[in-house]
């Protein structure tokens, strides 16, 4: 083997699981720090930082013309981004949306998408430069103020992070999902952040609630309500980690004959126009938002959608918390400070963190800036004392440099000059003679002494140099700030919404049916109100055993003999079509239980339980409601005992009949009211148990049904007794199934 000739390796053979290991660890890597995740100095990530980078290179500024974008992604991906054109240039048009970003970044000049999600014309249409924002966070890349490196083929230089003047990553927030983590932070207005960064300055131990009393909450650039609690925002803050509840601005306008609608003005932070309406109509179409009529859009360049009510008995306020709760008209905006810090790792940082991370940036950045400066004023004085020394001797200079063939060594060694004062007087231009005035040089050299020792100052002293950052954030906070345009905060910070309970029935439409119940338990339905029930079919070998008129808001209440009520919404009924359905598949009733009582909820009426062992007390109806499948239990029996009836209290007394046929009158208020129990000995009896109970007005008389005529008995003296006793003998003509109908 030639001498110095490489010998090549031995292939060595590593578990698949390593291997796999590695890579998948390096191209994790890749991704939490050259794409998804911020640098918290900057606010950026590299793609944003090359766009912005290569449009000042091209000299985009915003007093220069506009450049294609096709131009400027070309730049961007053959020299510092080598990856999709697509994925630029998305970049670089989000850049330009004024409704996504709450400080452009990019001036745009065509169509650059809307906030009904429409996308971009393609880049060979649209034209772009540089913001004066933008122009803020490329301040100082000349100066040396931040570290450059090669781009991905070493062909040429590009920086590593942007001097940025303003606190980017928390004016303009940031989005993004890496490996095994991701970001969310939200805009906020810079004017807050800027007085929040002087306090710092002045107090670097200020606590989080020091800080949000100078910037509450984020500030969209698409507007809204910020209706969090003051608790959970400062916790989010404090933590680095929680979430905003953001809902749309809006109003009620005054219609003609005292009708009204309710008009949009903003909506939440990046939810599309057009898919908030055509979901809002979907739902419509399927009944889901009874209380709305209809919805449009008359957006022009200011958002204003109509919400058109049902009738104008709603409240606005109960229909809009209708919205809220189930449409994007209210959104939960997350926060998650995950960003890389200085080190380039990435953690989850608190808001004091993020703005003393970038103060810290602001004071490298001074300090560079400052160091260079006084680099470039000390070259410049060494040339300018070499300029004197031409002035005085101009013509023994010139005819050193016609004769001599080296005449820089020469000139160096009769003045004792140096190496950079030689060359700069060799490479003056004949013209530059004329400005060879000793007073010119004089003053510039006195200007740049000067300068030279403030610069000084600054390097040596901390404190002066806080001040210097100080006097720049209030530079951009007269620049940016609530007195500009742009910088006028645009959401509210409102006041979080109480825990108020939209009624069920709001969100059902209001319809007239008949609820028709068979003897077997068939359950359902009919629209309108049935004034002849002939017509109805069921079952073989079934028929109709309830009918009542009710609407779909009503809640249907029913009894089982196991003394339990159960609670269906009249929303909830089968269609009337067919013979309905079983009642148990709608309940929790067992099959050796069956219905004793199915009626209309009324609110505030009271209910007379009993139960076949003659015990019953009276319950307030509003307490008989159920919230589950399985009911409630009210009536408490056991043994062979069963609930056996229910109707409602009106009058002054109470009549028990047995399945004895005996009769019982009482006073009403000898029962007492519960909300459950077994209740109190009604009617006493030897054989058999109580049949039916029911409460009237004694003066009136007691009404019974005996075939289609329904009969009142007036004189029923005989029949008074004490709650408890035995009872007589029914009138004459009580029907014999014991029932009072």
């Amino acid at each position: 083997m030639a001498k110095g000739t490489a010998v090549p390796t031995e292939p060595k053979d590593v578990p698949l699981e390593e291997a796999l290991g590695q890579r998948y660890l390096a191209y994790a890597l890749s991704t939490i720090t050259s794409r998804s995740l911020p640098d918290v100095r900057d606010g950026l990530k590299p793609v944003h930082r090359r766009i912005l980078y290569a449009m000042r290179q091209l000299r985009l500024d915003p007093n220069q013309g506009f450049k294609k974008c096709a131009r400027v992604v070309g730049d961007v991906i053959g020299k510092y981004h080598p990856h999709g054109d697509t994925a630029v240039y998305d970049a670089m048009v989000r850049l330009a949306q004024e409704f996504a970003v709450r400080y452009p970044l990019v001036e745009g000049q065509g169509n650059f998408g809307n906030v009904d999600g429409d996308s971009a014309a393609a880049m060979r249409y649209t034209e772009a430069r540089l913001t004066d924002y933008a122009l803020a966070m490329l301040d100082g890349l000349d100066e040396d103020a931040v570290d450059f490196r090669e781009n991905y083929d070493g062909t040429e230089q590009e920086p590593a992070l942007l001097p940025s003047s303003v606190p980017n990553l928390l004016a303009n927030g940031a989005t993004g999902i890496a490996v095994g983590m991701a970001t969310s932070i939200p805009p906020h207005n810079l004017d807050e952040i800027c007085q929040a960064l002087a306090h710092l300055i002045k107090f670097p131990k200020a606590t989080i609630d020091k800080l949000l009393s100078f910037m509450p909450g984020p500030d969209f650039p698409t507007g809204g309500i910020l209706v969090e609690t003051a608790e959970n925002i400062r916790t989010a803050y404090q933590t680095g980690r929680g979430s905003f509840r953001l809902r749309a601005r809006w109003e009620v306008e005054k219609l003609q004959r005292g009708q009204w609608q309710i008009v949009v003005t903003e909506i939440p932070y990046q939810i599309q126009k057009s898919r908030l309406v055509e979901k809002i109509a979907e739902q419509m179409q399927a009944r889901k938002m009874p209380m709305l009529e209809d919805i449009r859009d008359e957006s022009a360049a200011d958002i204003r959608l109509v919400l058109e009510p049902r009738n104008r008995s709603i409240e606005p306020e109960i229909m809009m918390e209708t919205l809220f709760a189930h449409t994007d008209l209210e959104v939960r905006i997350p926060l998650n400070l995950n960003v890389l810090d200085s080190e380039t790792v990435p953690r989850v940082m608190d808001l004091r963190e993020a703005l003393q991370c970038f103060l810290d940036h602001r004071h490298n950045v001074l300090v560079r800036r400052t160091e260079n400066r006084l680099m470039k004023i000390e070259a410049r004085l060494e040339v300018l004392a070499g300029y004197m020394i031409v002035y005085l001797n101009l013509d023994e200079v010139i005819k050193i440099i016609r004769e001599e063939d080296e005449p820089k060594k020469k000139l160096m060694k009769r003045w004792t000059l140096t190496d950079n004062q030689a060359e700069a007087i060799l490479n003056m231009r004949l013209r530059s003679l004329r400005k060879l005035e000793e007073i010119t040089i004089r003053e510039e050299i006195e200007g740049l002494e000067g300068e030279q020792k403030t610069l000084k100052k600054l390097i040596r002293d901390k404190d002066v140099r806080w001040k210097q950052i100080g006097d720049e954030i209030a530079e951009m906070r007269k620049k940016f700030g609530q007195k500009t345009e742009l910088g006028a905060r645009r959401t509210v910070i409102g006041d979080a919404p109480s825990a108020a309970i939209v009624p069920l029935t709001a969100m059902i439409e209001r319809e007239p049916i008949t609820v028709i119940c068979s003897q077997k338990g068939w359950i359902r339905a009919a629209k309108g109100h049935l004034e002849d029930a002939s017509s109805l079919k069921f079952k073989d070998g079934d028929r109709s055993r309830f009918l009542f008129q009710a609407e779909t808001t009503d809640k249907i209440i029913l009894l089982g003999t196991n003394g339990r009520f159960y609670t269906i919404g009249g929303d909830k009924l089968p269609s009337a079509r067919g013979h309905g359905e079983p009642v148990r598949l709608m309940i929790d009733l067992a099959n050796d239980h069956d219905i004793v009582a199915l009626f209309k909820h009324v609110p505030g009426r009271k209910l007379l339980v009993a139960s076949s062992d003659g015990r019953g007390f009276v319950v307030p109806e509003d307490d008989v409601i159920a919230q589950t499948r399985t009911g409630k239990q009210v009536l408490n029996v056991s043994g062979g005992a069963e609930a056996c009836t229910c109707s409602e209290v009106e009058g002054d007394s109470v009549a028990v009949i047995g399945e004895n046929h005996k009769l019982i009158i009482f006073p009403l208020d000898e029962l007492p009211e519960m909300t459950r129990g077994r209740g109190v000995k009604l009617q006493s009896y030897k054989d058999g148990g109580l049949a039916d109970a029911r409460t009237f007005t004694l003066k009136e008389g007691l009404s019974w049904k005996s075939g289609d005529r329904t009969r009142t008995e007036t004189d029923l003296i005989a029949w008074v007794g004490k709650r408890a006793q035995a009872g007589r003998l029914a009138p004459k003509g009580f029907p014999r199934s014991n029932k009072f109908g």
